[in-house]
């Protein structure tokens, strides 16, 4: 019993057809080139750099910030102490001049120097110990600069380097844009958008050759029936893969 032909909705010269591999190729590279420029592992580094380097920054500021506080504390522990210092020359110096007669006012202007001698010796112990707090936050500022300097510096090399990487990706891109878009302007408007429709359907792949009987888009070997049919098909007839519904194009390796 004879069968009906198979009739195809699309029809294209069989050299337009090969034209669509040539297409594909292209846009098969635009995305390799879209996903290097995208997991590119020196720019993973970069941003775990900037994560680095931000944090430091931060400590910088806050390491910064408590020795500045330390060193205000310095300075009024500085003014105590030279208050008290200045107060034991007057006393002194009164009590050198020989014009004090009373009894109980010289008592007292001693008791007075030992008071003042017992509080500068708590205000010099209270000025010392700010003052080794205020060194160790110093080193700590030093240090933490010197790391985030460091980071920094690591930060432009790769910086620099993810630059010229990018540079060369997109350098290629447009070139392969340019090349893109020669040859989709060379193909009918008809089986363009039948080949844009599909490859945005199934996973950036429109067309692809039969070879030797089976589908390279999907990767399925074709039935005897469906490798009969498009071996009667015309040549001019757009077939698509029953399985995945991809544009077939014949090419002298499809096994016809």
């Amino acid at each position: 019993m004879d069968h009906a032909p198979r009739e195809y909705p699309l029809n294209a010269a069989a050299d337009i057809q090969i034209r669509l591999l040539e297409l594909q190729d292209r846009d098969t590279r635009l995305t390799q080139l879209a996903h290097k420029a995208k997991t590119l592992p020196e720019a993973a580094q970069l941003a775990e750099i900037d994560v680095r380097l931000s944090r430091l920054r931060d400590e910088v500021v806050a390491a910064e910030t408590i020795a500045g506080d330390l060193e205000l504390e310095q300075d009024k522990a500085d003014q105590d102490v030279e208050q008290v210092r200045e107060r034991t020359r007057r006393d002194q110096q009164l009590l050198d001049s020989g014009t004090i007669g009373d009894p109980k006012q010289l008592q007292s202007i001693q008791a007075e120097l030992t008071s003042l001698a017992r509080r500068q010796g708590e205000l010099e112990d209270v000025e010392l110990e700010i003052m080794e707090r205020v060194e160790g936050a110093r080193a700590a500022v030093a240090q933490l600069t010197n790391e985030r300097d460091t980071v920094a510096t690591e930060r432009a090399d790769v910086a620099a380097q993810v630059d010229v990487l990018l540079a060369d990706i997109n350098s290629e891109h447009s070139s392969v844009e340019q090349h893109r878009a020669s040859i989709a302007g060379s193909l009918p408007d008809d089986l363009l958008a039948l080949y844009d429709k599909i490859r945005a359907d199934h996973g950036g792949v429109g067309a692809a050759p039969l070879h030797r009987g089976r589908c390279e888009g999907c990767r399925m070997q074709l039935p005897p029936n469906e490798i009969e049919a498009i071996r009667e098909a015309p040549a001019d007839a757009v077939v698509r893969c029953e399985e995945c519904r991809r544009i077939l194009v014949r090419t002298p390796e499809s096994g016809l």
